[in-house]
């Protein structure tokens, strides 16, 4: 049955609208790495991702009679445009459900290529619901994302190439993972004629619904997924692509948001080109696989998936990225508060440059600061660092894990939780929200009327949802009253209240 994928892959019609993409060298990550990287440039495609590969070879195998009726797709992005510009070169009519929250710069290139767009519902799950209720009613051939045989064949066209253009001579390929089509078609190709390469997938911690299905040997549906690669939030894979990724991947790896962001660094630095979160997923990978087997003279293959980037997200990206390269560090130090403290604890840091110093005075003897400094050597400089601090009697908390840290706390550093005399405990809870308009007001009247908020920190990084950091106060009698308006709302969340980075700069 699988063993088909290599005929399907091999007759799939993609290059009606599909380049075959170039196989670009990463010369300055090759050297630094010590392994030659290849970059398998999808970002170049006409719609500037490889999705349109897949809806391509779907809308390429209808009938002329369901064609004519028309096909139908739920999709925030890629996916969306993939379908629309396959649609218009076959001349069939095609409906893109999106989420309400989806930006107008997506909506108005779906509008651009010649489909009608509908929006509805804040998540891609209400639009999916949505496009297949459409798609019964209308009687419309719907187009998914991933879990198609069709859609896998084109995809798997990508592997196809590859291996034409190096002759197989690879050592790994790394694939962005969301739902699996991608991964499925190109091991489903690539395993068949060149089983010693290996076929590496790399997922975003916060969304890896196939690294927890391949755990668990059964599809997992995730509560929640991450937003920042947003093109990977998958909260559910394929039932084919789970099957075909069994049988011919062999190792997912996961990357956090630092790593993601030094990777679409790291292919800017190579080719000028600025990659999505997603797209970037495989250099990422290819990075995290070198460091752990200490790998040299090894030749690899990322695939970058897609540069559809909201320009406004550039400057998270760029705020990141010194983290995920290890070339910045952050610590919440502890301080003596008196006079030339700041510049006692500089001289013990020696000539390193410190990028970052916030601090506000508290009026007590011992002062907590959030500091971040430049490195040149990644984790063994900052463990070097935080022991010699501690042997010159700093209290040193290292911060580099800490997201809530990252996304939120040091841009709050200003004093403790509560003023004199008030004896209501405070609660830290992280939220997420659709950006649309009302989403904040409307939190804050389902939270705010009846509580006191006495933190709050919420900063737009250009995505398709809100981050807040709020400090609710509740009073234990009422708590259980407080969640059930906290689940009512039914915006993501997760309480913070142990977070170190609160209780050291933030709490009482």
């Amino acid at each position: 049955m699988y063993e088909d994928y290599l005929q399907r892959v091999l007759k799939a019609r993609v290059y009606e609208v599909a380049i075959e993409s170039p196989l670009d060298a990463a010369a300055r990550l090759s050297r630094r790495l010590g392994n030659q990287v290849l970059l398998k440039r999808e970002d170049l495609q006409p719609v500037f991702s490889f999705k349109l590969r897949g809806a391509y070879n779907k809308i390429a195998q209808l009938s002329a009679s369901a064609a004519a009726r028309g096909v139908i797709c739920a999709s925030a992005g890629n996916h969306a445009q993939g379908v629309a510009l396959a649609a218009r070169r076959r001349g069939v009519p095609a409906l893109i459900v999106m989420p309400q929250t989806t930006p107008t710069i997506k909506v108005q290139a779906v509008l651009d290529l010649g489909a009608e767009a509908v929006l509805h519902g804040d998540v891609y799950d209400a639009a999916y619901e949505h496009a297949l209720a459409l798609a019964r009613e209308r009687h419309l051939v719907f187009v998914h994302p991933f879990d198609d045989p069709d859609v896998i064949a084109g995809q798997g066209t990508i592997g196809m190439e590859v291996l034409r253009q190096t002759g197989g001579e690879i050592d790994a390929i790394f694939v962005p993972v969301g739902g699996g089509g991608l991964i499925a078609g190109i091991g489903a190709y690539i395993k068949q004629l060149y089983p010693r390469v290996k076929v590496i997938g790399v997922q975003p911690e916060d969304s890896a619904a196939m690294y927890e299905s391949r755990r668990a040997g059964k599809r997992v549906t995730l509560d929640h997924v991450g937003i920042f690669a947003d093109g990977v939030a998958v909260r559910r894979v394929g039932e084919e692509t789970f099957e075909l990724v069994r049988r011919f991947v062999d190792e997912i790896l996961l990357v956090d948001t630092d790593e993601i962001c030094a990777a679409i660094q790291d292919v800017f630095e190579d080719t000028r080109s600025i990659l999505e979160p997603a797209g970037a997923l495989a250099v990422a990978g290819i990075k995290r696989y070198v460091a752990r087997g200490s790998l040299r003279e090894q030749r690899f293959v990322a695939v970058n998936s897609g540069a559809n980037l909201n320009f406004d997200r550039l400057r998270h990206v760029a705020e990141r990225a010194d983290l995920g390269a290890e070339r910045e560090s952050l610590l919440a130090v502890e301080i003596p508060e008196r006079r030339g403290s700041f510049l006692q604890f500089c001289e013990v840091l020696g000539k390193r440059s410190i990028t970052e110093f916030n601090y506000r005075l508290q009026g007590s003897e011992r002062a907590r600061v959030f500091v971040g400094f430049a490195t040149g050597q990644g984790h063994e400089e900052t463990d070097a660092v935080v022991a010699q601090l501690r042997a010159a009697g700093y209290g040193v908390v290292d911060m580099r894990g800490n997201e809530m840290a990252k996304l939120h706390v040091r841009y709050m550093i200003g004093g403790s939780r509560r003023p004199a005399g008030d004896t209501v405990e405070e609660l830290l809870y992280r939220f997420e929200f659709p950006e649309r308009p009302g989403a904040l007001l409307r939190f804050l009247q389902a939270v705010g009327s009846s509580w006191n908020i006495s933190l709050f920190h919420y900063r737009n990084h250009g995505s398709d949802h809100g981050r807040v950091l709020a400090g609710i106060q509740v009073p234990k009698a009422e708590r259980e009253e407080f969640l059930r308006h906290l689940n009512e709302l039914h915006y993501p969340y997760a309480e913070e209240t142990g977070n170190a980075a609160y209780q050291f700069f933030l709490g009482a």
